[in-house]
Order: structure tokens, then C-alpha cells, then sequence
């Protein structure tokens, strides 16, 4: 006989893993997911934000131009 309560159950880690990020998945439609991942891949590897200007600057600009409304 079943358990009363939820039959809520938790993904199982493989799943977990296999879902997509909601943050990656909006930057994904922002057209700036290159920059994202080499600022990313920067700190990744710097550890420390300031050593990355370029790809900050390159990630912020891509960024202020999806937010601009389109000029006719």
C-alpha cells in the first residue's frame, strides 16, 4: 500500500546535471553566450575578476546592446 503524503520525488543527480542552468539559458537568448563563457573561462582561470577587464568590458557591451531599443 502506498505512503500518504507528496509523490514528489527528487531528480536523480544524472538528471540534476542534464538540465539547463536558467541563468546560461538566458544569456544563451541575450546572443552574448560567447562572451559570457570566455569571461568565465577567464576567471576560471585567473581567479580574480580584475585580471579579466577585457572580457568584462567585451561581456558588459554585449549586454548594453541587447537591452537598446532597435533604431529604425
Amino acid at each position: 500500500m502506498a505512503r500518504p503524503g507528496h509523490t514528489w520525488s527528487r531528480p536523480s543527480l544524472e538528471e540534476d546535471e542534464e538540465a539547463e542552468d536558467p541563468l546560461d539559458a538566458m544569456i544563451s537568448r541575450t546572443g552574448c553566450a560567447a562572451q559570457h563563457r570566455e569571461l568565465q573561462e577567464c576567471m576560471a582561470a585567473r581567479q580574480d575578476w580584475r585580471h579579466c577587464q577585457a572580457q568584462v568590458r567585451a561581456f558588459g557591451e554585449c549586454m548594453a546592446r541587447r537591452q537598446r531599443p532597435e533604431e529604425p
